[in-house]
Formats: C-alpha cells, structure tokens, sequence
C-alpha cells in the first residue's frame, strides 16, 4: 500500500491520542526600556513612519539576512545555503559552517539591506540570533551584528531561533495569541502554547534527538546523497521523495513512547530500529554499507510514518489538554507548525487530518520561510521590538537574557489522564 494511500487511516489513527502534560510559564525579563523606536523612512515610493528591523540568521549552515517592517512588509531578504558542501562531507562541520558564515555574511546583509530600498540609519533595530544553534556559527553573526551595532549606534535586540520560527505565522498568517505550535526541525521538536512574545507554556520536548536529525541519519545510512533521485536533497527530503513510492505495510517500526502519557517525544530508538531492519535487509540482499537496497522506498515510507504518528500522537494530547484546560479560547483553537521538519508535506498533511478532526485550524508557514532564514529574525526583532522586550542599548547586558523562553515543561501527566480521560 502507497504510502499516500495510508494517510492515517481514521479509526486507527486516532484510538491511541490520548492525554497530556501539563506545563509551566516561564517569561523573559522584560527590559525597562519601553519606547517604540519610530522612524520616518522612504522605501516603495512611499514616506511612512514604521518601525524597521534587520534580521541575522547563522544558527546552523544556512547565512541569512532580511529587512522586514512592522506591518509585515519583507523590504529586502538575502540567503546563503551550504548544503551542497555538506552534503559532500556527510554531514555538517561546524568548522566548516564557521567558514563559510566569515565568507558570505558580510555579502549577504548588504544584499539585504540595498534591496530593501532603506539604509542603516533607517533601520529602528539589528535583531540577531544568539540561541540556540552551533556556538562556532552563532559568534559569526553576533560578531558581525555587534558590529554593525556600535557602528549606527542601533539598539540590539537578541532573539531565540525556536521562537523566532513560532512567531512566523504571525507575519504570514496574523495569527492572534495564543495557539499552540509545534516547532519540528533538525535541532528540536518542541510542543508549546505561545501565551505572548516571549511568553510560551512548555508542554513537552525531545529527550534526545530531533525529527530531522533523525531523518538525516537514515539517509545517510542508506546513503541517499548518491541516489539518482535525491541528488543534491537534505536528507529529510531524500526520505520524502522515495517515501512517495513506498509500500508502508512492508515494514513495521515501533511508534515511540507509547507507555508514556505526556508529550515527551524520542526519536533516538526509532532510529536505531531503523538501522538494525537496515543492516539485517543489506545482508538478506548480499550488500556492503553504501549500496543501495531494491527495498528504499518501502523503507523510507514506513520511517517516515512511525516518525510522523508520534508527532501526531503527542500533538494530539496537547490539543485535548488545551480544550480540557481552556487555555486557547473556543472558535480560536489554532495549531502552528513550524520549523524545516514542517515543509515536509506528508507531515503536513497528517496533521491537518488531526486538526481536522479536533476543531482546530491548522497553520504552517511558506516552506521556503519554515527553514532557517533572516525573514523570521527580523520579524521576531519587529514583535519584540513592538512589545518592548529583549531591546539593548549596551550589548553586554544581553546574554543569558532568552534562557528561560521556553523552560522546562512540569510533567503532572498521569493525574490530568485519570481525571479527565477516565482510566485507570
């Protein structure tokens, strides 16, 4: 059966979705510092009064840049990608992405800023992030920003990568507080109830690794970067294209972390089942590591679907806990998704079987604005910059000031499953 074909199936889809954890709210400092910046700048022929945020991006390996103003207006974007470098190399060296962040970044915020028809001395703000992502590839753009800072005397405004993805839709889409995002990528896998800027009810996350770290490992292992179909593809899209093709009944993978009732995803397990049907199918076929099985497809389809049925499970709980709890107001349920897993449109699609089924309005962001980019930086700069938090004037007052946005989640899961699901 194609994978297509198999959609989660209703009756079976949904018997399992039950349950949550509950969550604890943890805020930012809110700095003292509450006048809105304005200026008085030309950009599209036009003379208007707005407020102006430049975005830095260089968490991981992709060099970005964007211009955008507070109605939602992108005046100018740039991006720079190292994926064909790492796709050679396996896999991404930080040493590597460091590199290559020195070489671009100055190119790219210039590209950024003359096209977005505004200069430096028009921009209210430079909003970069600082957390998380890789240390060696964070100092490039904070350097570079600092910078950029101290040069037009601009207040500083650090952002948090995760958060800076679950505000996107806000830009794309106006949606209003609160709603509960999933936040999917190579890095995380976080369920939350975005309450405000920088105010988020955590409701659960990865304990070890994330979706798309996860599927970029099985491609590797299956050694997809060669295969004539996903030339020049991440690993995640890889497994996306040939799951297509894929009979999901062949394989059988275990969903994780169905013993336990809360919101905590796992992936790692997955994966290493993943790798053992792998290496038990190489020998069944007479292979050495590196070749490649007659049986990908049907691999890739059943992969990515026990993957995307625990993100579905989980997901599940948290929309049930937010209708039990009332903490998203009725005819307003919305469920974002967000993060580079998210342009996976199996993914997509399954979850919007779910909010579907559950009354709540699925929103995701354009794919090319769910991976990493300047867009959703500037952005996020724009929020905080309009609510008057994270906004620095002296640099080295920032750090460690975005630790606590998203906290760690309280776990009273078993009480709320007993009480209000009924069993035992």
């Amino acid at each position: 059966m194609a994978l297509s074909q198999f959609l989660f199936r209703g009756p079976y889809f949904l018997k399992s979705l039950t349950a949550i954890s509950l969550g604890r709210m943890l805020k930012t400092p809110i700095c003292s510092w509450n006048n809105y910046l304005r200026k008085v700048s030309v950009h599209g022929g036009k003379s208007i009064s707005t407020k102006i945020v430049l975005g830095i991006e260089t968490s991981c390996d992709d060099t970005g840049a964007a211009v955008v103003d507070e109605t939602g207006s992108i005046l100018g974007e740039a991006l720079h990608s190292q994926t064909d470098v790492h796709l050679k190399t396996g896999g991404i060296i930080p040493p590597v992405a460091q590199q290559l962040h020195q070489e671009n970044i100055a190119r790219v915020v210039q590209h950024a800023v003359s096209s977005s028809g505004v200069s430096m001395e028009d921009i209210s703000a430079v909003a970069t992030t600082v957390m998380p992502g890789l240390a060696l590839s964070l100092g490039i753009g904070l350097k570079y920003s600092l910078e950029l800072v101290k040069k037009y005397q601009k207040p500083f405004i650090p952002i948090h990568h995760m958060e800076a993805h679950a505000l996107t839709v806000r830009l794309t889409d106006h949606v209003p507080f609160p709603f509960l995002v999933l936040l999917l990528s190579g890095g995380h896998c976080i369920l939350a109830v975005a309450q405000g800027v920088s105010d988020f009810l955590l409701l659960g996350q990865t304990k070890d690794i994330a979706p798309g770290d996860m599927l970029d490992k099985v491609a590797r292992r299956l050694s997809l970067h060669n295969h004539p179909e996903c030339s020049g593809m991440t690993g995640g899209r890889a497994i996306e294209i040939l799951a297509q093709q894929g009979n999901i009944v062949r394989y059988k993978f275990t969903v994780p972390m169905q013993q336990y009732r809360d919101c905590t995803f796992s992936f790692s397990g997955l994966q290493s089942g993943i790798t053992r049907k792998i290496s038990k199918e190489e020998k069944a076929e007479g292979l050495q590591e590196g070749q490649h099985l007659s049986c990908l497809p049907d691999l890739a389809a059943a992969a990515l679907y026990t993957m995307t049925v625990h993100i579905a499970e989980r997901t599940h709980r948290a929309i049930l806990f937010c209708k039990e709890k009332g903490i998203i107001p009725p005819g307003k349920e919305t469920l974002v998704v967000s993060g580079g897993v998210a342009s996976n449109q199996y993914v997509r699609r399954s979850l919007q079987l779910l909010a579907d089924a559950t009354n709540f309005t699925l929103v995701c962001p354009p794919p090319r604005l769910c991976t990493d980019n300047g867009v959703m930086i500037a952005w996020n700069g724009i929020e905080k910059l309009s609510a008057g938090l994270d906004i620095f004037y002296n640099v080295e007052h920032f750090r460690g000031s975005l630790e606590k946005i998203f906290g760690e989640a309280d776990c009273q899961i078993q009480t709320w499953y007993r009480n209000s699901i009924g069993h035992s």
